[in-house]
């Protein structure tokens, strides 16, 4: 069964929510473990979808191709970026998350890719482009960036079998067609991962290290 567009925005919409992105966590404790603390997570977790970044110099994804100028602000191939940061001193805390969600028709080559990008991307130097109630905290992106893949059970199982070969930490959410059936219906405040159908049956593949 092939991954439909529903899951994939559903899904990118709770992780969006800090709460549902500190769910998402729960899955991998090592990145759980993370989290400044569990009971302000609304001032620990910064999420931020489909992020834009400002490069400190120049940058070439493609060798042949035409290069990013530096101050270019570019848009990272992820889903979500999770930032870290300490609640009584207000100052992020250097621990980056780079959430990425398997897509309707990607295979293994594309989603892997989309991490390869981003580390070229913020190698050299980079700051985010925060929300203006995040404006006081210091931007600057840090070396401690982390990757995490998020798949469905209907993902196919050589991307599964990929993401565990190459070391990279990854979750398989089950999300039944019961989300699919829910579409038009109108979404309640407040909406969590837990809403998810049966992901509360959640599988982590376990990791130490995340890929470098």
């Amino acid at each position: 069964m092939a991954i439909k567009p529903i899951q994939y925005e559903a899904l990118l919409s709770v992780c969006t929510d800090h709460e549902g992105a500190l769910e998402l966590l729960k899955r991998h404790r090592p990145y759980l473990e993370a989290v400044p603390s569990m009971r302000r997570p609304e001032e620990s977790l910064i999420t931020l979808p489909l992020p834009n970044v400002r490069v400190r110099d120049a940058v070439h994804l493609n060798p042949h191709g035409a290069g990013m100028p530096p101050g270019a602000v570019v848009t990272l191939p992820c889903d979500v970026a999770l930032l870290m940061c300490d609640p009584e001193w207000k100052i992020k805390t250097g621990v980056e998350i780079f959430v990425y969600i398997h897509r309707p028709q990607e295979d293994f080559s594309g989603l892997l890719m989309r991490w390869r990008h981003t580390q070229i991307l913020i190698d050299r130097g980079y700051e985010w482009l925060l929300p203006q109630k995040y404006q006081h905290l210091l931007s600057d992106g840090t070396d401690r960036s982390h990757p995490l893949f998020v798949v469905f059970q209907e993902t196919p199982r050589h991307i599964l079998q990929g993401l565990q070969g190459a070391g990279l930490p990854t979750v398989v959410l089950p999300f039944g067609a019961e989300a699919e059936a829910a579409a038009g219906e109108e979404a309640p405040s407040g909406l969590e991962i837990g809403d998810i159908p049966e992901l509360d049956d959640i599988d982590t593949s376990a990791l130490e290290s995340p890929d470098e």
